[in-house]
């Protein structure tokens, strides 16, 4: 398969080898299943098929299914409402379990009229959508609560695990807003793997990409979060992440060949044994890096 045109052949040694790496061997040595389709809007359907199917195989396998699912990526949802309304496929008893929310400063909910609200985006994009005979009950649409952390494991396992967790990846590398540790507070990969639901501080990076999507402004993008942690998302039965965005191509790249630690969260992913990874085609490619 081709490679893009890249300045990578040109580079020293200052940059890590992993930036190097063609799409042909980027799950060398991994047990990661990497899929390549064209643009974003081929992410959202392959996405929207995947969750698709995994509701529809917990119920051949005799329960309604368990998910967290993200909002990033979110185009995945009205194609996902429209299939289940053109299929009047209900999914009543399906629960879906948000993986984070925006807090404000002294950790509640955002309002979920607030416009960066996911709880409010799911609402809009989702569950507006669907037939409200098909709809999740209300009890089914969950947010991990700020005030009530423990809540998403005793739901977790009253349910019998979660079938499936999808998701993206932050340009640190964090899943959810599992964010790497700051500069000079190292926690041991060991303790990183058990982190649980929780309330946290974003990333300086994280704020700052997030801003890209609102128009470029980091002063709106709040600073406190609540996130499921790695150690729900890792005892997920199956992991299906998606990357659509161009500067994904360097992090995917340190994410499936740089080393397995907390410092880049979705490399842990690579301790699970059923994970896919589905990416655009100039995500696959490998970065250009250089001032133009």
């Amino acid at each position: 398969m081709p490679q893009s045109k890249s300045t990578l052949n040109t580079m020293t040694t200052e940059f890590p080898d992993y930036l190097k790496i063609n799409r042909d061997a980027l799950v060398k040595g991994t047990a990661v299943k990497l899929s390549v389709v064209k643009d974003m809007s081929e992410i959202a359907q392959h996405m929207a098929t995947a969750m698709f199917k995994a509701i529809k195989v917990a119920e051949q396998n005799g329960h309604p299914a368990t998910l967290i699912v993200p909002v990033g990526p979110v185009d995945q949802y009205p194609i996902l409402a429209d299939m289940l309304n053109q299929n009047q496929y209900s999914i009543r008893d399906v629960m879906l379990i948000n993986m984070d929310e925006y807090l404000t400063d002294d950790d509640q909910w955002v309002d979920i009229s607030h416009p960066l609200s996911f709880r409010g985006y799911m609402n809009r994009k989702f569950y507006d959508l669907l037939n409200p005979e098909l709809s999740p009950l209300p009890e089914n649409r969950i947010c991990p609560d700020p005030n009530n952390v423990g809540a998403i494991q005793q739901l977790i396992d009253q349910r019998g695990g979660v079938d499936a967790c999808f998701g993206g990846i932050g340009i640190n590398g964090h899943i959810a807003f599992n964010e790497p540790p700051e500069p000079g507070h190292m926690i041991p990969t060991e303790e990183f793997l058990q982190l649980p639901t929780r309330n946290l501080n974003l990333t300086r990076e994280t704020r700052t990409i997030n801003s890209v999507t609102v128009g470029g402004e980091i002063s709106i993008i709040p600073w406190r979060a609540v996130t499921i942690g790695m150690k729900e998302i890792l005892a997920a039965k199956e992991q299906h992440f998606y990357c659509n965005r161009i500067w994904q191509s360097s992090v995917i790249r340190r994410v499936l060949q740089g080393p397995i630690t907390g410092d880049c969260p979705a490399s842990l992913l690579r301790t699970h044994s059923d994970v896919s990874l589905t990416v655009a085609e100039y995500v696959a490619d490998l970065p250009d890096i250089r001032l133009r």
